[in-house]
């Protein structure tokens, strides 16, 4: 293993509580979470060459992240995530949520399943605390619309999870 792919993969682990949420609120089902978490990875890996550094390292998996997950969510034909390429030396294995805590994420979850794709972004980046002025940067838009965006989605959450009992 080279630095290169040391580096990435240390980055990765450090951050993949950010990629198995995105997953989560992508997509229902235990196998299409877990295509959609390794597609993630994938699409990091194609990428990290051109990571220049110019912003946070969480900054840029953001982005990318969101953007597999949303065209991952729009594509009816599921692709071959790996091609000819086998990355199964690397093994990043997902954290799971304690027991406890896992009804309520469920019903939190289901709720954001009900979304449209902007607007689960707008929740993600609620959730993680990401600033108004980075999500405007990651998403090209300004502040202001930032924060009406993040209010209305947050809402449209609000209205689902007092509507439905799961």
């Amino acid at each position: 293993m080279d630095s290169t792919e040391h580096e990435f993969l240390k980055k990765i682990e450090k951050h993949k509580g950010i990629i198995f949420k995105i997953s989560k609120m992508y997509m229902e089902e235990k196998d299409d979470l877990d295509d959609l978490f390794q597609e993630i990875i994938y699409q990091l890996w194609k990428a990290y060459p051109k990571f220049r550094g110019d912003s946070k390292f969480s900054t840029w998996l953001y982005r990318i992240a969101l953007n597999t997950a949303i065209i991952f969510l729009k594509n009816e034909k599921k692709r071959s995530i790996f091609g000819r390429d086998d990355f199964s030396e690397y093994k990043i294995v997902q954290d799971e949520f304690d027991h406890e805590k896992e009804e309520k994420l469920n019903a939190m979850y289901q709720a954001i399943h009900q979304l449209n794709s902007i607007d689960k972004a707008f929740v993600f980046y609620y959730l993680e605390n990401v600033s108004g002025k980075e999500i405007a940067e990651q998403m090209g838009i300004s502040e202001g619309n930032v924060r009406v965006k993040m209010n209305r989605a947050k809402n449209k959450l609000k209205d689902i999870l007092q509507t439905n009992t799961y």
